[in-house]
């Protein structure tokens, strides 16, 4: 922090601060507790030096969660901060600036968005005044231009009026084609924009300086995964992120971070096992209800919300394999 922006420390701030020391002794685990939906900050899980992640919780959009169901994070850069996801609300958003501010003055340079969907732009608004970038996969503002009424719509219901009054669509206005490296000061991060898997606009974030990989919804632990995109251009990049020399991951959904590559495990062996059981389907001239049934049972004991997205991933990844 300059000289300039020094200020009164708070005893949450100084245990951030603390953890961010090299001889720093404080736990990844450390919690600066608050809820999700309250004016105060988002609870924060310190998972590497200068970098914060908030562990959403592994249930669909509700009131009662504020939409706060992804996990959303910072890194702190000498210089400056990135944001990565947003939340599920403005309120979600600005407990998680809340939280930023808890630990440092830095501005927030940019506002990084994985992908399209509600839980992770919907707190987009909450950073406007702080004039950032906001950035995204080349092919997210047509998403969000496609289906960004729709979704508040659908939200609108399950968040209730208070909580969907602001939010408002906010598009990237610095695009990532390929690769891109952002400086925070003395901190590099690359961002990397995927072939179509999760949805047809991933993109991650490596933070160089710890390994830390914000995957986005590339990566599901506990909630199982659901496909808005491409089941084969999924499994093809689960291959290709294992290679990402990364330490630990920040997935989209379930704990804050996770050991890689090992994280990509579960789902890998989910994938597998829907598109082995979609294609026995095809091949014996099953219909798709008939697949419904069938597909990838055994996986069920082993993920949550799995009776709210699983028939859908069966149900796209049908209409991909039969045309193989």
């Amino acid at each position: 922090m300059r000289p300039s922006q020094a200020r009164p420390i708070s005893p949450c701030r100084a245990l951030a601060w603390a953890f961010l020391r090299p001889a720093g002794a404080l736990s990844a685990s450390l919690l600066l507790a608050a809820p999700a939906w309250s004016a105060e900050p988002l609870a924060l899980e310190p998972i590497a030096p200068g970098v914060f992640v908030h562990a959403g919780a592994v249930d669909l959009m509700s009131e009662a969660n504020a939409g706060a169901i992804a996990n959303v994070g910072f890194i702190v850069g000498g210089e400056a901060v990135a944001v990565v996801d947003t939340g599920g609300s403005v309120a979600e958003g600005r407990a998680l600036l809340a939280a930023i501010r808890s630990v440092t003055d830095l501005p927030v340079r940019y506002v990084i968005n994985t992908h399209m969907h509600p839980d992770h732009v919907f707190g987009n608004a909450a950073f406007e005044e702080e004039r950032p970038q906001f950035v995204g996969h080349a092919k997210l503002p047509r998403a969000l231009s496609a289906r960004g009424e729709h979704y508040l719509r659908a939200n609108a219901a399950l968040l209730g009026p208070d909580l969907t009054a602001e939010i408002r669509i906010v598009p990237p206005d610095l695009l990532v084609e390929d690769r891109t490296e952002l400086d925070l000061g003395g901190r590099v991060i690359e961002l990397r924009a995927w072939p179509t898997a999760h949805t047809d606009n991933d993109l991650t974030v490596l933070d160089r300086t710890t390994g830390t990989l914000f995957a986005g919804d590339l990566v599901f632990l506990q909630h199982v995964p659901s496909i808005d995109g491409s089941i084969k251009g999924w499994l093809s990049a689960v291959d290709e992120l294992a290679a990402v020399p990364a330490a630990r991951v920040v997935p989209g959904h379930g704990p804050a971070s996770a050991p890689w590559p090992a994280a990509l495990d579960d789902e890998r062996r989910y994938f597998e096992a829907v598109a082995r059981d979609v294609r026995a389907a095809i091949a014996a001239g099953s219909t798709l209800q008939s697949a419904l049934g069938a597909g990838a049972e055994e996986e069920r004991p082993r993920w949550e919300l799995f009776g709210a997205f699983h028939a859908r991933n069966v149900t796209a990844a049908f209409a991909e394999l039969e045309w193989e």
